[in-house]
């Protein structure tokens, strides 16, 4: 079973990691299983290493927000949508969906979510957006403190999510 959200957050927190199994240069990212691009993000975000995970993740120097792209390629992931959502909510305590929609991503639909929560009694806003294609689960999330530094990460974090496509040109 994935381990997503918790683990990152934990990760990208500490700033502690090593590399991940695959490369990202520039705005694409090569795995062992996947490869996608993402829209670029500004110089306020610190890449975080993450640890033997097809993973990237971000910590903002202004907002202290962290931004997270996972994929994972196994057909044990062929499971809704909703029930992957609540696996990376997995240690967030006082949850509080704010508003959750399918929506057009890649071609497929996405859920997303948004809502508050809180981690080891912090408060934070979070906001998830899942994707299913081609056998592949990518999730993608952003958690800040509530309110301003909340929104102000959103803005980056929808032009990252903007970029986002898994149909690579050959360069």
């Amino acid at each position: 079973m994935r381990r997503r959200l918790g683990t990152w957050l934990f990760v990208s927190l500490t700033v502690v990691g090593c590399a991940t199994t695959g490369t990202f240069q520039g705005q694409v990212y090569r795995g062992p299983q996947t490869s996608y691009r993402i829209g670029s993000l500004p110089p306020t975000w610190t890449s975080i290493r993450v640890n033997q995970e097809d993973d990237l993740a971000w910590h903002s120097t202004n907002e202290g927000a962290v931004m997270h792209v996972a994929s994972s390629c196994d057909p044990s992931l062929d499971i809704p949508l909703k029930a992957l959502r609540t696996h990376l909510l997995i240690g967030f305590t006082e949850r509080n969906i704010i508003d959750e929609e399918v929506i057009p991503m890649d071609s497929r639909e996405a859920l997303r979510t948004h809502l508050e929560a809180k981690l080891d009694g912090v408060p934070r806003e979070i906001l998830l957006q899942i994707l299913k294609k081609d056998g592949c689960v990518y999730d993608f999330g952003v958690i800040a403190p509530p309110g301003a530094p909340y929104e102000a990460a959103l803005a980056d974090f929808e032009t990252m999510l903007g970029g986002f496509t898994t149909e690579l040109d050959a360069s």
